[in-house]
Parts: C-alpha cells; sequence; structure tokens
C-alpha cells in the first residue's frame, strides 16, 4: 500500500485538474482523437488489454492541464470497442461525495490510482456507486468523467440499468454517445417482471443502442434472477449481449450457465468473497468492490488464474478474503467508502438513505486492513 500513499502525496497537489492524452496546452485538445485511436488500435490488434505493465499498453503520454480545459466531445473521437473481451479486473467504483455533492477530483485520483494498479477496466455509476441516488444530470457527468479519466488506458463499462425500459435506453444512448466502451444493465429491480418480461427489456436496450452489454443477475437487490433459459435466448438472438455479471452467490449456476452457452459469452464474477470459485467453473474475470481498495491485489488474484498459476491465486484469495467479506459488514458502499476515507482518498460520506456504518464494524474493518497492513 505504499505505492497508493505515496501516489496520493505525489497528486495532491493536482486534485483540481483533469487528465487526458495528447501533448500539452491545446494540442492536447486537438491530438486527443489521434492518441486514443492509436491506443484503441494497439490493444484491439492484441485481443484486448494486456495484464502487467501499464506502460505496455500503449505509447500515449499522460499530460495535466487545468480543470476548465475539458473535451468539447469525448464522443467525437473515441467509439466503443466491438467484440471486446471482458476477461480479467473491472472496478464497480464508488462515487465520492463531499459536503453532498460529487467530489470530481477524488473521482479523478481514484480512477488514477486503478489505472497505475493495473486494472483492465472501471464500472462507474453502478450500485457500488449509489447510482439510485444520483440525479439523471450527475450519472451522466460521473459516466463523462470516467471517460476523459480513463483516457484509453482501460475499458469503462458504464452502469445505466434501470427498472425503466425506456430510461435504460435513453442512459444508454448518452453513455454510447459520451463514449462508452459498454454498458452494464442490471435486471429491473422491485417490479419483480417475468422471464418473457426480462427478455424483451434487454432486448429492447440491446436493439435501441449498439454497444456491448453485460447483463447484471443480483437477485438479493432486484428480487429477480435472470434465468439461465432467459440469458441463453439474449445470447442467441441480441449480438451485442456478450456477457453477464453473476452475484447470485452460486457456484452450480455459473456451471449451469457456462455449460448452456457459448464459449464467447463471457461470465464475470460479482462477487470477491467467490472470484476464484466463480474462475474455477468458467468465469473469466470480475467486477469488484474489493478493488477500489486492493485493486492490483484484486487484478493479480485472476491473471495467475487465467495464466494457470492457481495456488497463487489461492494464496492471494486466502489472505484477502476477510477483506472482501467485511467490505459488506454494512450495505454496500459504506464500508468501501469508509476504508478509503482512512487511506485518505475521499470522504466516507454516502447518501440516504444509506448512512455512516456502526462503530463496531470500523472497527472490525480498521482491524482487518491493519492486519493486512493497508494502512
Amino acid at each position: 500500500m505504499t505505492g497508493i500513499k505515496g501516489f496520493l502525496t505525489e497528486e495532491k497537489h493536482n486534485l483540481e485538474e483533469c487528465w487526458w492524452i495528447g501533448t500539452s496546452g491545446h494540442d492536447a485538445k486537438n491530438n486527443h482523437g489521434k492518441a486514443v485511436n492509436s491506443a484503441k488500435h494497439e490493444r484491439e490488434s492484441q485481443g484486448g488489454f494486456a495484464s502487467g505493465d501499464l506502460s505496455s499498453r500503449s505509447e500515449i503520454t499522460i499530460h495535466r492541464s487545468p480543470a476548465h480545459e475539458k473535451f468539447d466531445s469525448v464522443s467525437q473521437v473515441r467509439q466503443p470497442v466491438r467484440n471486446m473481451s471482458f476477461r480479467g479486473s473491472h472496478t464497480a467504483l464508488v462515487t465520492p461525495f463531499s459536503g453532498g455533492e460529487i467530489d470530481e477530483a477524488a473521482f479523478r485520483l481514484l480512477i488514477e490510482n486503478q489505472i497505475r494498479s493495473g486494472i483492465e477496466g472501471i464500472v462507474p455509476v453502478g450500485t457500488t456507486g449509489e447510482s439510485p441516488t444520483l440525479t439523471h444530470e450527475e450519472h451522466i457527468n460521473v459516466i463523462r468523467v470516467a471517460i476523459e479519466a480513463a483516457a484509453g488506458r482501460c475499458k469503462v463499462i458504464a452502469g445505466t440499468g434501470s427498472n425503466s425500459t425506456s430510461e435504460a435506453i435513453s442512459l444508454t444512448t448518452d453513455a454510447k454517445n459520451l463514449g462508452a466502451d459498454a454498458a452494464l444493465h442490471v435486471a429491473p429491480y422491485y417490479n419483480k417482471p417475468s422471464p418473457e418480461g426480462l427478455y424483451r427489456h434487454f432486448r429492447a436496450i440491446s436493439e435501441a443502442v449498439d454497444i456491448p452489454i453485460v447483463l447484471y443477475s443480483i437477485p438479493g437487490r432486484c428480487g429477480v434472477e435472470i434465468d439461465v433459459k432467459t440469458v441463453t435466448r439474449l445470447a442467441a438472438d441480441c449480438p451485442n449481449i456478450v456477457a453477464i455479471k453473476e452475484a447470485g452467490g452460486s457456484v452450480e449456476r455459473v456451471s449451469q450457465l457456462r455449460s448452456a452457452l457459448p464459449e464467447s459469452f463471457e461470465i464475470l464474477s460479482g462477487d470477491d468473497s467467490l472470484t476464484l470459485p466463480f474462475l474455477s467453473v468458467g468465469a473469466v474475470g470480475v467486477i469488484s468492490v474489493a478493488s477500489n481498495v486492493v485493486p492490483a491485489e484484486v487484478g493479480n488474484l485472476v491473471r495467475a488464474w487465467m495464466a494457470g498459476r492457481p495456488e497463487e491465486a489461492a494464496t492471494i484469495h486466502r489472505k484477502y478474503y476477510q477483506l472482501f467479506k467485511d467490505l459488506f459488514l454494512e450495505p454496500n458502499p459504506a464500508p468501501t467508502k469508509y476504508v478509503l476515507s482512512l487511506l485518505g482518498q475521499m470522504t466516507p460520506e454516502v447518501r440516504l438513505p444509506l448512512c455512516e456504518m456502526e462503530e463496531s464494524s470500523k472497527a472490525r474493518l480498521r482491524n482487518t486492513i491493519s492486519q493486512l497492513e493497508l494502512l
């Protein structure tokens, strides 16, 4: 964790700046499209983003510019990648707040740390990003900032799910126009549609917006599961529905999905404590909450497994298992934000109806991260 703290110390004075690809000043703005397209061409030719040293991913140079100089339209220069792979680790980003408002500087710093730590993708405004409490304008702005901050150096999978099909289409259209690489779509919550309703919902989104779609099944939050048959139908009928984030807590279900789906359809773990078991039966990566805190370690776990080093992956899993569990001592993302506040990255602030953690839970989390020597 020395690297994170060192990075925070080094970059603290730059919190009011934004990052992009280019040369410098106005030339950076003019050359942004060329740099992004070059980086994306390289990663496509290599079959996706490289794991390991970030410098191997592209030839681009990162420069700083004052925050008031922002891109006029990222969508004009950055288009979604087709047939991309979601292998690897992707972080379900928290949304930092300060005084009730989104802390954009802390959010950019969080993304920069993710990329420097080797994460393959980021997922803004999922449930971990407290999307239910963001206004529509805030939701879109968080996606915009994430795309700007990532600057072509990792995938951006925008959370654009809703229990209203028309709203999901609207959010996904906006995300695509901003330049998101893909969209994450949770099962409609509260209204509990039938399997046929789920099928029509996701199919309508896929037909309305030509962007890679990752389904998200989490019955504990939504009250409904995207059943195996429905996932299979969607995979067969909707070419741009290409993956599923599975957070049902069942290794057996992952086995069922893997047996029913074509190999090209990818399965991602949606539960850090089950990532290793899910990988063992066919998952190819994770959309992680814990990687907000330990991005390099989560990435190393997945890469070790995928590289045929199961013992190394198991060692990482055992070391961080208690953290994986304790980050859900209370409703997500309050525990993760609390840990990040201890690391000096943001306030622990969440929006109602979420609230700060109980003191007993804080004490337990402090003990866990102290044992891991993260402080």
